[in-house]
């Protein structure tokens, strides 16, 4: 049996905020939206793998993620790796 994917913005965001875990389970156009990706996040930092490359690349979205779980930062975008603001989220 296939997957159900979700493709409703309000469905997905009730989804991630009860278990940061869905965003694997949302259409790519909503892995590409921030308050959806940015809710899963905040709920599990590693979730940012399933995000858009455009948002691996957003520091803010990053930054959430890395407070979440310092981990997080092998899935942000190369530039993003080695900003310094970021890293001392790790390292602080």
């Amino acid at each position: 049996m296939a997957e159900t994917i979700i493709t409703d913005k309000t469905e997905a965001l009730a989804a991630v905020n009860n278990d940061g875990f869905a965003l694997e389970h949302v259409s790519d156009e909503l892995r590409a939206d921030r308050e959806v990706v940015m809710a899963a996040v905040k709920n599990s930092g590693w979730l940012l793998q399933y995000a858009s490359d455009e948002l691996k690349a957003d520091k803010e979205v990053v930054m959430a993620a890395v407070k979440n779980d310092g981990e997080a930062l092998e899935h942000a975008s190369d530039e993003l790796k080695t900003d310094p603001e970021i890293l001392a989220l790790i390292d602080g």
